[in-house]
């Protein structure tokens, strides 16, 4: 039986970045709340964990501790805006103490360096630097909700660094296993060390949930399930090393005299409890860490552990506008036969239209379908309450199907 805990919540945007879509895990009727503990009636509040119950502290104290470390992880939610202003408002804090500071981010596949230092050195707009970073096609999240981040990073002078690997290297490890990927293709990455149990754990429970809602893409067809979750496993350690050796190296390279504070810009799941990214950095002799977290009142914080991360904020509630029409809920690769869907989350406007993993698009709108990045910006640009007609295949047949998006509320 799996125990619904913060734990279990946490790892859903660290699996989307691989290319895997995780279901909604609230299926079942959760046991009763217990009562709301203090710290988590009022938002705009530091908590140091480390003791039970945490320990409230003063942004002085958290951004001193952390600006004595050599990386300091800033999680988040990726589309949630104000774990992004509050990244913003800790960035300015620890630049006020190190001036001298890199900034990495999860964002952005190593290929993608020279855009941003051309970026940070001013020469390109905001457009031309989101085109040339391929923004739609490696991230696809709103550039507006991290633009703020990046022009922080450019009118400082702070140099930013990409961290990630490309997605079709985290797909090859989880279809063929880290040993079966050759070693030229692994971006000069190195063997992840090996996890903790807890993380195995985790993960494994994961996988199992994401295996019963898309068999088809939880490994090599005809594979053994053991198999099919080393390659998950391997994908998951490929991503958390690939972002710690890129830190780590900004703090191998510095000079001790004049030291720079190493920033991670990256989603909360590659941090909590120091599975992910923390422990690859460990074992690559970074040991100077501190993991700082934005937590939600109503949620989050109610299940607070004290290994989740060396302090967390609480953010107050506030009232939401009407929601934007909803995302089609598909995973999109652009593949050698074309724009491919690899995954479709539950109770979507995808799962709703049926469309399912493994379809190839064809035709969006009566034009043909040019890629991934192409693709999303054609769903951000239809408007709410409109059709969207699709062709795809499927197998041998040709599919006419229509997606109606939901008028605005």
């Amino acid at each position: 039986m799996l125990k619904m805990t913060f734990k279990t919540l946490s790892i859903a945007c660290l699996l989307v970045g691989a290319g895997v879509a995780v279901a909604a895990l609230a299926t079942r009727k959760p046991p009763a709340e217990p009562p709301t503990p203090a710290y988590c009636q009022a938002g705009g509040n530091w908590l140091l964990l480390g003791t039970t119950p945490p320990r409230p502290a003063s942004i002085r104290d958290i951004v001193a501790h952390a600006a004595r470390q050599d990386v300091v992880l800033l999680g988040e939610q990726h589309d949630a805006e104000d774990h992004h202003r509050w990244q913003l408002q800790m960035l300015s804090a620890l630049h006020a103490q190190r001036p001298e500071m890199v900034i990495g981010f999860e964002m952005f596949p190593r290929r993608t360096q020279p855009v941003l230092d051309q970026w940070v050195a001013g020469s390109l707009t905001a457009q031309e630097f989101l085109k040339q970073t391929e923004w739609d096609k490696v991230w696809s999240y709103p550039p507006h909700l991290y633009m703020p981040l990046f022009e922080f990073a450019r009118i400082n002078k702070i140099p930013m660094r990409a961290l990630n690997v490309d997605k079709s290297l985290t797909r090859q490890v989880a279809e063929n296993g880290w040993e079966n990927v050759p070693e030229e293709a692994r971006e000069g990455v190195g063997r992840p060390a090996p996890p903790l149990p807890e993380y195995v754990d985790f993960l494994r429970e994961m996988y199992r949930l994401h295996e019963k809602k898309s068999p088809a893409h939880a490994g090599k067809k005809g594979a053994k399930p053991d198999a099919g979750f080393k390659g998950f496993l391997d994908s998951q350690l490929t991503w958390d090393r690939a972002m710690a050796e890129a830190l780590s190296l900004e703090v191998s390279q510095d000079d001790r005299k004049n030291p720079t504070l190493v920033v991670g810009i990256m989603g909360s799941g590659h941090i909590r409890f120091g599975h992910g990214v923390p422990h690859q950095l460990g074992y690559l002799g970074v040991a100077k860490v501190a993991s700082l977290l934005p937590v939600a009142l109503d949620g989050e914080c109610r299940h607070l552990e004290s290994s989740l991360a060396t302090a967390v904020f609480t953010l107050p509630n506030k009232a939401m506008p009407p929601s934007e029409p909803p995302r089609l809920g598909v995973a999109l690769e652009d593949t050698a036969q074309g724009l491919t869907i690899s995954a479709v989350t539950p109770g979507s406007l995808a799962e709703k239209t049926g469309l399912r993993a493994g379809d190839r698009i064809i035709d969006m709108a009566g034009r043909p379908a040019s890629g991934s990045s192409e693709a999303v910006a054609t769903i951000r640009r239809q408007p709410p309450g409109t059709w969207l007609p699709l062709r795809v295949a499927r197998g041998d047949s040709q599919l006419d199907l229509v997606v109606q998006f939901p008028p605005r509320p």
